[in-house]
């Protein structure tokens, strides 16, 4: 730039030279006067033209930004230069900038939590699309508002303007029914405030479900070890008195809620394996004939001759997954069943093929059946429709659960259909990936009635 304004003085002052020069030239060839006249309008028109430009320079500076610079005659020129060289730098540092503001709000649109920029006086100076959905905002209407005019919550005023924040609130905004958000607020610059939101319904559902499930463990556990203490207790102190037969009655008693404590460690070992996602086992072809013969034997062992129990395993082929696994499901399937129909009653176990190449297996029971507001929650762990009846059938109720896993791991779906009084139907979806068809029809098994 400094060089840009010696030009400018130099240029001026060989104007001036010339314009002094050309009226003593005048003056030494005609009069005084002649000579004075010519120097003076040099200097006019040398006036008249830095007027000119400088004119044109203030009509340039009094457009938008942008607008292109005129074009110069001599030092103009180079001036008018310099200009564009500084006005495009700075044009080019406002785009640097505009990218780099650009940059950091789509960095905070993909932040999974939400963000709220806040000012000295709290009022939003910006905010992403989660922490809209969050608080309820629109960065459009809300933008400069207080961020307390809008979130009227007590407990949130006092937080935000308590300055302590060290520790994140907790709220639970009345709009929003179930949501928890995790609140922080992490000052920054000159008195402006960053508000991040969490949403951890999530965990506290978690947190809940935990409890609920120590709480169901401990008493799960508590009733078969009391009972096994309270015999135990009895024989020790009275074992010379009690008759043998009553003796007898005590130990399968107890030997009964031994083997209750040990089913229901065996379901919590199994579901704890299958929830924390350890690695599934190899998978292989289950001749689905075979499998589903073994389920129907134990499911007749459980019966003990108190119910008619159908097997129909005519054309299915094989199934691929873990047979451990899929014997499990089916199993805990076919016992539910035993379990909740009474003496007397059918159980029908079956294999069904679909049109798209999947197939399903079915277990349907003329049990006390279910109403339609308990369905949804069957596969929670340690949901009971009648408490006291599934203790009284040997449940651990742990079974369901374990049959969702199971089924998660598998790519299949499970489909329920009861009504009180009528029984149940439990249905098990599985994609047509997984089932393979039977090398031939000869030799398919008919169906088998126990």
């Amino acid at each position: 730039m400094r060089s840009e304004v010696s030009a400018v003085w130099l240029e001026a002052l060989a104007a001036v030279a010339v314009c002094v020069l050309a009226g003593l030239a005048a003056w030494a060839i005609a009069t005084p006067w002649w000579g004075l006249a010519v120097a003076t309008a040099g200097l006019i028109s040398l006036g008249l033209y830095h007027l000119f430009h400088l004119a044109r320079l203030v009509r340039w500076l009094a457009r938008p930004a942008g607008t292109p610079l005129p074009d110069g005659l001599g030092v103009w020129a180079g001036v008018y230069a310099a200009l564009h060289r500084r006005t495009r730098r700075a044009i080019e540092r406002q785009q640097e900038l505009s990218t780099a503001l650009e940059r950091f709000r789509s960095a905070g649109q993909a932040l999974p939590d939400g963000v709220v920029v806040l000012d000295g006086h709290h009022a939003i100076e910006w905010l992403n699309a989660t922490a809209a959905e969050h608080l309820g905002l629109t960065l459009d209407q809300d933008r400069g508002c207080p961020l307390t005019n809008l979130v009227r919550d007590p407990e949130f005023v006092r937080y935000l303007e308590g300055g302590q924040y060290a520790e994140p609130l907790v709220l639970h905004p009345g709009r929003s029914p179930g949501l928890s958000l995790a609140l922080q607020v992490v000052p920054y610059g000159q008195a402006q405030k960053l508000l991040l939101s969490r949403d951890i319904s999530q965990l506290e559902k978690l947190e809940t479900m935990r409890r609920d499930f120590v709480a169901n463990v401990s008493h799960e556990l508590k009733t078969p070890l009391t009972v096994v203490g309270g015999f135990l207790e009895t024989l020790s102190d009275c074992l010379g008195e009690i008759p043998p037969a009553e003796a007898e009655r005590y130990l399968n008693l107890a030997s009964e809620q031994a083997q209750r404590m040990e089913r229901l460690i065996e379901d919590l070992l199994t579901l704890s394996a299958l929830e924390t996602g350890s690695m599934a086992p190899t998978e292989e072809a289950v001749p689905l004939a075979e499998l589903l013969t073994e389920v129907a034997d134990e499911a007749r062992a459980l019966s003990a001759g108190a119910h008619r129990i159908l097997l129909h395993v005519s054309e299915c082929g094989s199934l691929l997954g873990s047979r451990a696994e899929l014997h499990s499901a089916f199993g805990n399937l076919a016992g539910n069943a035993v379990r909740y129909t009474p003496a007397g009653g059918t159980i029908d176990i079956a294999w069904e093929s679909g049109e798209d190449g999947g197939g399903s297996f079915r277990v349907k029971d003329q049990g006390i059946g279910i109403e339609a507001h308990h369905l949804p929650r069957l596969t929670e762990r340690f949901y009971r429709v009648d408490r006291g009846r599934s203790r009284e059938s040997g449940g651990t109720g742990l079974g369901l659960a374990i049959v969702k896993h199971v089924l998660t791991r598998h790519q299949a779906t499970l489909e329920i259909e009861s009504q009180p009084g009528s029984g149940s139907c439990f249905r098990i979806r599985f994609p047509a990936r997984r089932c393979l068809p039977a090398p031939s029809a000869q030799g398919r098994p008919k169906a088998r009635v126990g």
